[in-house]
């Protein structure tokens, strides 16, 4: 009596279809990356800030701030590969990618780094000008990484933190050294700090949303 309907299952699996977001790259959990970068930040930088300069506050060896600020960002590097490499797990193709292409740009950028740097020392025969060049440059390239990051993971939290690291890493050369050394630790350090505390509650609110 009743003559079927041969649009209404595709039409129902086209609504449902519609109606199922699409996937999103994997949340990261930046945590562990904030606090080892903020603490490389607030040691390494504050070392440097307080044994360089014509009156230096504390005599240090030079391989103390180094080895801090070293330490700190390794440790921490490796968090966030361990993070963004949980994240990718499931992911789909195009996200996948973006992932690879996103932890290859870290290479990419500090090897271009290190070339700037060393070919400007060489070119002005300024050897010095690297001690100055390497905390900034390296805060500077950070924070355009995590411009990507961000963008890309819709993560407006990291998007802020890289934000803040570009615009202070830059800003300090006008003070130079020691004075850029504190603006790093301090605004630096901070800026981890702040972002290690507001990643909980990121985080929090995701899994609040899940759950609805």
């Amino acid at each position: 009596m009743f003559a079927a309907t041969p649009t209404a299952a595709p039409t129902l699996f086209a609504a449902t279809t519609d109606a199922v977001p699409a996937h999103r790259v994997g949340e990261v959990d930046n945590r562990a990356t904030y606090i080892s970068f903020g603490l490389a930040y607030a040691l390494g930088h504050g070392a440097a800030a307080i044994s360089k300069g014509a009156s230096p506050l504390l005599a240090l060896p030079g391989w103390v701030p180094t080895t801090l600020l070293g330490t700190g960002l390794a440790v921490g590097t490796v968090y966030a590969t361990l993070a963004a490499t949980r994240a990718q797990r499931g992911a789909s193709g195009p996200d996948a990618l973006s992932g690879k292409l996103l932890g290859a740009s870290w290479a990419s950028a500090f090897t271009a780094l290190f070339l700037a740097i060393t070919g400007l020392a060489y070119t002005l025969d300024m050897p010095d000008l690297q001690t100055m060049l390497w905390p900034t440059g390296s805060g500077f390239v950070v924070g355009l990484i995590y411009l990507g990051e961000g963008a890309v993971r819709r993560n407006l939290l990291h998007y802020g933190l890289g934000t803040w690291l570009a615009l202070i890493s830059t800003a300090a050369l006008f003070l130079g050294a020691p004075g850029l050394f504190w603006v790093l630790a301090i605004a630096g350090g901070g800026g981890y700090a702040v972002a290690s505390v507001l990643e909980g509650r990121r985080l929090t609110a995701l899994a609040k949303q899940a759950q609805r």
